[in-house]
């Protein structure tokens, strides 16, 4: 089910005009970049230098959850606005790593240039992680605002 208020764009490739619907889109490039990301710049789990500076965020099972979450919003790219709760979670759950990452910041982002020298994937997750949970965080806060306002109004009239 996909909601007849998504957030639409028209695209002209020439011939025809495509819709794409961007909140479910949203969802879905969510889970992809938790469950790629992770992959990727963990390098398929093997990369000890990113787990080592993050043993209570990036150990593997805190990877492993990460992937999980990534699920968790594929799994609701068609019916989100029949948990706008669950999605305020999503939102929760982002703003909580980009604190995680913040604190990060704090305390390791000065030996972020020797880093780059070392492991550049592992500087170039360190330096954008939480950059790229903030925007998730206020797409899903966004997501969740709009369907609890829609569903009050439907159960107020």
């Amino acid at each position: 089910m996909v909601h007849s208020s998504d957030l639409t764009t028209e695209m002209d490739d020439g011939s025809n005009t495509r819709r794409i619907r961007m909140i479910p889109f949203g969802f879905r490039l969510a889970g992809a970049a938790n469950i790629v990301g992770v992959l990727f710049f963990s390098l398929a789990f093997t990369n000890e230098r990113l787990i080592e500076l993050s043993p209570a965020v990036m150990s593997r099972f805190g990877l492993i959850s990460i992937m999980l979450w990534g699920l968790a919003y594929f799994s609701v790219a068609s019916s989100y606005s029949a948990v706008p709760f669950l999605i305020g979670v999503f939102a929760l759950e982002k703003f909580i790593y980009v604190v995680s990452w913040l604190v990060w910041i704090q305390e390791h982002g000065q030996a972020l240039s020797s880093l780059f020298t070392e492991s550049p994937l592992t500087a170039t997750f360190y330096t954008f992680y939480g950059l790229n949970d903030f925007i998730f965080g206020v797409f899903f806060a966004y997501v969740a605002m709009r369907d609890l306002r829609a569903k009050r109004k439907t159960e107020g009239t």
